[in-house]
């Protein structure tokens, strides 16, 4: 058996304590977001959280987003942790991160504590928690997709737009969601929460460094590796720079914590067959989930 973060007779305080104030700052947002959705938000952020003081059971209305988003989270950790005691590779449970975000969280994250055998591992790791996040997130789009509504188009209102991934404009389409002209689809908070699994899912799987995507590519093409991430870096900037600042901060980030990749313990054991489709699968997930301007401020 693998060491991992859960040893007998210990409880992962640390671990509890960062999932349950992610279960709470999510379910605060949710709350804001479906009385927005139902129109009954006065405006005022100290005047609703005043309202939730007074009667905390408001916000049981925010359960369905959060319940939604941290089973997205948790299933792409998972993904993750459960490869790395498959392999018995040491990794800690997932730390979650509560913030104050539009969507309440910045996500989640595991560490990986020892090295890992070879690439098949490295890409099985790197692979299984993106797909495990998707294969939830795919459901709860739909469910959330059922529930939006049109509303009229108002080029003069304020606030957050949401881009909109391939697989949502597919999704939307097949649901019969696409707005008509003048109109406007307005996602009912789940289909926010899996509009946000998507986010993390392009994110994770960018082919660069040490994220899920960097795995996938080191074990792809181990010699190639830094030069892609490179160009991917270099990508970025131009992306950042036109469509979402936020591209930008990624850049600063992945240049903080370095492009390089670790090697295997052995790193000339050779991919099965199914490790080239996983990772074809990896680069559609990629495409359908991708977003040039996730958030736009207007």
């Amino acid at each position: 058996m693998s060491r991992s973060s859960l040893r007998a007779g210990r409880i992962p305080w640390i671990n509890l304590v960062l999932f349950l104030l992610t279960c709470f700052s999510t379910t605060l947002v949710g709350t804001f977001l479906m009385s927005a959705f139902h129109g009954t938000m006065s405006g005022d952020f100290l005047h609703e959280i005043r309202e939730i003081l007074r009667n905390p059971l408001l916000m049981i209305s925010g359960l369905p987003f959060s319940i939604s988003i941290m089973t997205i989270l948790f299933a792409h950790e998972m993904g993750h942790y459960l490869t790395c005691l498959y392999y018995g590779i040491d990794v800690t449970l997932p730390y979650f991160i509560p913030a104050p975000t539009p969507m309440g969280t910045m996500g989640a994250f595991i560490k990986i504590r020892s090295p890992i055998q070879h690439r098949a591992a490295l890409l099985d790791v790197g692979v299984n928690g993106p797909i495990a996040g998707f294969v939830f997130a795919v459901p709860t789009l739909i469910v959330g997709l059922a529930y939006s509504r049109f509303v009229a188009a108002d080029s003069t209102a304020g606030g957050l737009t949401f881009g909109e991934p391939l697989i949502f404009k597919i999704a939307a389409y097949l649901m019969g969601k696409s707005p008509p002209s003048g109109m406007d689809l307005y996602l009912h908070p789940i289909a926010l929460a899996a509009w946000f699994g998507f986010l993390a899912t392009t994110l994770n799987l960018l082919p660069v460094g040490q994220l899920d995507g960097g795995h996938i590519t080191y074990a792809l093409f181990p010699n190639r590796h830094k030069r892609i991430s490179q160009a991917l870096v270099i990508a970025l900037v131009p992306l950042g720079i036109w469509y979402w600042p936020g591209w930008l901060v990624w850049v600063v980030l992945l240049l903080i914590i370095r492009l390089r990749h670790p090697t295997t313990i052995d790193d000339s054991v050779p991919l099965e067959r199914r490790h080239i489709w996983l990772g074809w699968f990896a680069l559609a997930m990629f495409i359908l989930c991708f977003m040039p301007t996730p958030l736009d401020a207007t």
